[in-house]
């Protein structure tokens, strides 16, 4: 059990932080969302 429950976080932490899904431009999820998050702090900025 302790190795499928290992297996199961090294694949979730792939999946958050690792891939690199096409529609969001080819660059990790977690990225995209620094930058989305840098982006509101902009426009709250300006506003």
């Amino acid at each position: 059990m302790d190795t499928v429950a290992y297996a199961t976080l090294i694949w979730v932490d792939w999946f958050h932080s690792r891939r690199l899904p096409g529609p969001i431009g080819h660059i990790p999820p977690a990225e995209a969302e620094a930058n989305a998050y840098a982006t509101l702090w902009e426009i709250a900025i300006a506003a």
